[in-house]
């Protein structure tokens, strides 16, 4: 048997990415992948970009390019944040990456050695669990309220501890955000304890309600890392990120880039940075948000009409998901067998759990179904719950 590196012990596979091959049927409705609608994606603009790119910088397209990424689209980053957020980022701060995916495992690479405490969000995000579980970290949780963690807890966790990594608008898996005050006193708690922030923003730009808050790096920059990503408001399969990090931290981050893949891609960056140049994007997001807004409030009413009463739902003002907890007792694993048989799929909530709780917990992705395909597979999960809670009164 070939000896494989100690940190693959208990590496899993991506519980989501797994489930997606059930949904790959076409006769499923799914709520399982955290998938951007494809109404969305902009694929005549796109054409264009691609086809001026080419035909203007073939060659420079084609070729190499510096590690940290295409200048230009680091400046359009740079300056997004000064306009929108209010923050200090100077382009020299941003390296571009292969999706946020890749910032993860850059990001573990640099910060963790096996045993550090790193602390995480209860739930958390799969993906970032299973990119830095690679490097054997000692997990530690907080579980989240409907304005963000749970502060005394976090105190507690954050005592001696290397990471804080957290997903601060409107999360996956709960669609839940952190309030300002609670940003603020997040930010305090960090500086207090001296931690690393890995602060993950895939969904910052998706919110349909409410006020927009800025990140929590713009509160305490020193020893934070702040994570974008194109996937979400331009499209998934350019996989393009962004970290931004400054000084000491950010060199590092390119030494472990340029050990990974030199670069990223360059004629995917050249193509989306000329796509936001030659379109108006900002109307090209408020169309996503109004799309997620709508098609997340079929999703509500669709519970409002079809769930059990004793079933809690979050109420996110933005993003891509909700999070459902069913009566105690009950399994979402379980439940997910059935739903299968009904055509109908959905995240279990206890992969997203470090601790081995979360059983009875669920996670419903509302981005990528219309209001028709919503309320059906949302009255398929209802009979499929009512049938769960009749055979747990029996037993």
């Amino acid at each position: 048997m070939p000896q494989f590196a100690e940190r693959m012990q208990g590496a899993q596979r991506s519980f989501i990415r797994e489930i997606l091959k059930i949904t790959a049927d076409p006769s499923v409705i799914s709520f399982a992948g955290g998938l951007p609608n494809p109404a969305s994606f902009p694929v005549t603009e796109v054409a264009a970009a691609a086809q001026a790119v080419l035909a203007e910088s073939g060659a420079s397209a084609l070729q190499y390019s510096p590690t940290e990424g295409y200048l230009p689209l680091r400046q359009w980053i740079a300056e997004r944040y000064r306009a929108k957020k209010g923050m200090e980022v100077d382009p020299a701060d941003i390296l571009i990456t292969t999706g946020s995916q890749q910032a993860l495992d850059l990001a573990a690479k640099v910060l963790v050695n096996a045993g550090d405490p790193v602390v995480i969000e209860k739930p958390g995000y799969l993906g970032a669990i299973q990119a830095l579980s690679i490097f054997r970290p000692h997990w530690r949780s907080v579980p989240l309220h409907e304005d963000g963690p749970d502060l005394e807890a976090l105190d507690k966790a954050l005592a001696g501890a290397k990471l804080f990594y957290a997903v601060t608008s409107f999360q996956n898996p709960s669609g839940l955000s952190y309030s300002e005050e609670k940003r603020a006193q997040v930010a305090e708690l960090l500086r207090r304890h001296d931690s690393f922030f890995l602060e993950d923003d895939p969904y910052g730009e998706l919110r349909f309600a409410g006020r927009d808050l800025p990140p929590v790096y713009k509160e305490r920059p020193e020893h934070s890392l702040l994570l974008g990503t194109f996937s979400k408001i331009a499209a998934p399969g350019f996989r393009l990120g962004w970290i931004v990090a400054k000084g000491e931290v950010m060199e590092r981050l390119v030494i472990a880039k340029q050990a990974a893949d030199l670069h990223t891609g360059s004629l995917d960056q050249m193509v989306v940075h000329r796509f936001l140049k030659d379109n108006d994007f900002e109307a090209h997001v408020l169309r996503i948000r109004k799309l997620y807004g709508d098609q997340c409030r079929a999703m509500q009413e669709a519970i409002a009409r079809h769930f059990p009463k004793d079933v809690a739902v979050t109420e996110p003002e933005g993003g891509m998901f909700l999070w459902a907890t069913l009566p105690e007792g009950l399994s979402s694993l379980e439940l997910l067998k059935l739903a299968v048989e009904r055509k109908v799929a959905f995240v279990p909530g206890a992969a997203f759990f470090v601790d081995g709780t979360g059983d009875n917990t669920l996670r419903l992705n509302y981005s990528n179904a219309d209001a028709a395909t919503i309320d059906e597979g949302i009255r398929r999960l209802a009979e499929c719950m009512q049938a769960e809670l009749a055979r747990g009164r029996k037993s």
